[in-house]
């Protein structure tokens, strides 16, 4: 490979993209505008829920295991009322999520040690939504029934009527902040497909335009071309990560506890095979239509729905989770939680970083491959 020749591929490359001034600023106006979207209005966490109470007994028992839900950051009551045609029509109206039906006798079962059985109606049209509102109605009663427990008498023996004290503690991310998951993850989207949707236009543009046929009746080697043209994206997509890094840092607060030097250079290694495979698309394709979509089809979809980026990939039937093995933001996505959330290195990252110095050597291999000079 002749370095001079690649250089001068670089420059007339460079020279192509800061002729283009608005492609230039959408580049790098997408990434900023992924992560406002995504960091602020995409979240997983279910707080502030809508509910509505009817009291039928009125006692002080009764308002003391309402203000439990009232004080809790999880739910929001916004009014009392005296029927169920009322919450029904609410809960029609998509106005709250859950209604709390309070029985009359509920303060005379408290007092008598019997359970006294509460009803929550709960609107299941969104079924995760339904099922975390479940888990936290679970909890804030098992507060009670414990605090309850602990004001009652020891039995004979000294016996502690609380069998068990319920006592967790959640590691890397205590506050169970959907933020400090999703950005990390949106890291690896970003250059995903912007990598891919950049450079899968450099070789079909040649062809269209003409010039294709100028470069290959030059010295130039299919690797010199490929490398000169994927410098200035390199770059690019290294200031789009460098934008998402601050971003995250600074912006959405979410924590580094790992090594910058490990990210960067794990982020280049991707972004070098993300970069590669949008080539190899715009060689086979030849078409800058074809490519776009291709590299949408081929790069957006996967990276989003088969990464681990928004679905667990062990929640997925065995079949998809098979394919997610050829996914390689599923690697790149559990390093930088790893790195983001976990501060782990490189001991613990090997396979995942094995696996994307595969992918990248194998799309380097295939683009070389597939690039002939010849017009047909």
């Amino acid at each position: 490979m002749n370095l001079r020749r690649a250089n001068a591929l670089f420059k007339k490359e460079l020279i192509q993209v800061m002729r283009d001034p608005r492609s230039l600023g959408l580049a790098i106006a997408i990434p900023v505008l992924l992560l406002i979207l995504f960091g602020f209005a995409l979240t997983l966490d279910v707080d502030n829920v809508p509910m509505a109470v009817w009291d039928q007994d009125k006692s002080k028992n009764a308002r003391d295991f309402i203000r439990d839900f009232d004080y809790s950051k999880y739910f929001m009551i916004t009014g009392y009322y005296d029927n169920y045609g009322d919450i029904e029509e609410l809960i029609n109206d998509n106005k709250i999520l859950v209604a709390m039906v309070i029985p009359k006798d509920f303060s005379k079962l408290i007092q008598s040690s019997n359970p006294a059985p509460v009803q929550f109606l709960i609107d299941g049209s969104d079924s995760n939504t339904a099922t975390i509102t479940r888990g936290y109605i679970y909890s804030i009663i098992s507060g009670y029934n414990e605090r309850s427990l602990r004001n009652v008498l020891p039995q004979e023996g000294g016996i502690n009527p609380v069998p068990i004290e319920y006592r967790p503690r959640t590691w890397f991310n205590p506050n169970r902040e959907s933020t400090n998951f999703i950005v990390p993850g949106l890291i690896a989207v970003i250059i995903m497909i912007i990598s891919a949707l950049l450079t899968s236009l450099t070789v079909a543009r040649e062809w269209e335009r003409g010039t294709m046929e100028q470069l290959i009746s030059t010295p130039v080697k299919p690797s010199e071309l490929i490398l000169g043209k994927l410098m200035p994206y390199f770059v690019i997509g290294f200031v789009d990560l460098i934008i998402a890094v601050v971003m995250a840092q600074f912006v959405f607060s979410v924590p580094f506890r790992g090594n910058f030097a490990l990210l960067f250079g794990v982020s280049g290694l991707f972004l070098v095979g993300a970069l590669t495979l949008g080539m190899l698309i715009s060689i086979i394709t030849k078409s800058q239509l074809l490519a776009s979509q291709t590299a949408i089809m081929g790069t957006f979809l996967p990276t989003f729905m088969l990464s681990g980026f928004m679905y667990a990939i062990f929640n997925m039937p065995k079949a998809v989770r098979a394919v997610t093995y050829f996914v390689p933001a599923r690697y790149f996505i559990i390093i930088l939680r790893g790195i983001y959330l976990k501060g782990v290195g490189i001991r613990v990252l090997f396979p995942q970083i094995a696996f994307l110095l595969l992918f990248t050597v194998i799309v380097v291999f295939l683009a070389n491959k597939k690039f002939r000079k010849k017009v047909a």
